[in-house]
């Protein structure tokens, strides 16, 4: 039976950027699946204060989340995925946070609607509270109590990113100053890595560069031309005189 990758949560932890940062530098050095659980087990066990180290146990859950993203994401993602790792690979330190936040966005499609209710919410107020964050999630999942913690979760990494900053009242957000995304190449990756979070559906490219998943970045503006040669694996079709469609290749 094939999984609706877009009603599964997925994310039932924390996911700091330092220790996805750590995770792909493993990867791209070469180390085997086993080395990088070892390494991750070894580096990140004070942080839980159980220590378990059992797929059950908090530190469990928290490396399978990071070797998803890196290392193990679903095999259609393959070409994605070793693309972002050649982005980690020469881009500025400062524009590492943009693929990782592309990848996990790719991977967890929970993420990118938990970012998309957060932008929204931004757009229209200026800021965020949890509980409308929560509320709209559980529309979206169902009403269930898991909804809300995971959404809990995802909201304290985004402040752990360092794109949403926690006001004087709790569960109470405001964005932090944008981040430019200027380069063409990380700019048509991260629309790539919108497509795959909406399960391939197709997008206007209007509206693909201004998802409100993507609420932490300012995109330089991309023609559909320069799209299609930058990301050999998308498609883009003419929709009428002002919009293009943007869909993944078929293979």
């Amino acid at each position: 039976m094939t999984i609706d990758r877009a009603t599964q949560i997925g994310i039932d932890r924390l996911v700091r950027l330092a220790w996805l940062e750590r995770t792909s530098s493993l990867v791209l050095a070469g180390n085997s699946p086993a080395d990088i659980k070892a390494i991750l087990q070894d580096g990140l066990g004070d942080t839980f204060q159980s220590g378990k180290t059992e797929k059950r146990g908090s530190l469990g859950k928290t490396i399978t989340i990071l070797m998803k993203v890196w290392l193990t994401a679903p095999r259609e993602f393959n070409a994605f995925r070793i693309a972002g790792l050649e982005l980690l690979k020469r881009v500025p330190k400062q524009d590492r946070i943009v693929v990782h936040w592309g990848m996990v966005m790719a991977v967890y499609p929970f993420w990118a609607s938990v970012a998309g209710q957060v932008g929204r919410l931004i757009k229209l107020q200026g800021s965020a509270v949890a509980a409308q964050v929560q509320r709209r999630m559980c529309e979206q999942y169902g009403e269930r109590e898991t909804v809300s913690r995971r959404t809990r979760y995802v909201l304290r990494s985004f402040v752990d990113w360092g794109v949403l900053q926690e006001t004087g009242a709790a569960g109470h957000y405001e964005p932090l100053p944008l981040i430019p995304v200027t380069e063409r190449d990380l700019t048509a990756w991260l629309i790539e890595a919108v497509v795959l979070s909406r399960a391939s559906k197709p997008m206007t490219l209007k509206h693909l560069t201004g998802s409100t998943s993507l609420f932490p970045f300012q995109l330089k503006q991309i023609t559909a031309e320069e799209l299609a040669s930058a990301v050999s694996r998308l498609d883009v079709i003419r929709h009428n005189l002002d919009d293009e469609l943007v869909i993944p290749k078929t293979r």
